[in-house]
């Protein structure tokens, strides 16, 4: 088995490429696992940090705020 890494240009490609895997000759699989995110290095430093009691102030102003 190959694997291979290929761009979608059009919808019909992708169609076609559906059929084929209908017909049990390719698997298509999604490579969302390769392009994993790390969100704590992506959003660290992006929130201060505040105690819990500032924190449930701010969700109670916000509560209060929607009723």
């Amino acid at each position: 088995m190959k694997t291979l890494t290929i761009d979608i240009l059009d919808d019909k490609a992708l169609r076609l490429l559906q059929e084929l895997e209908l017909k049990k000759l390719i698997r298509l699989r999604s490579d969302i696992s390769k392009k994993e995110i790390d969100w704590s290095k992506k959003y660290k430093g992006v929130m201060t940090r505040q105690s819990r009691s500032e924190i449930d102030a701010q969700l109670k102003t916000l509560r209060s705020e929607w009723e």
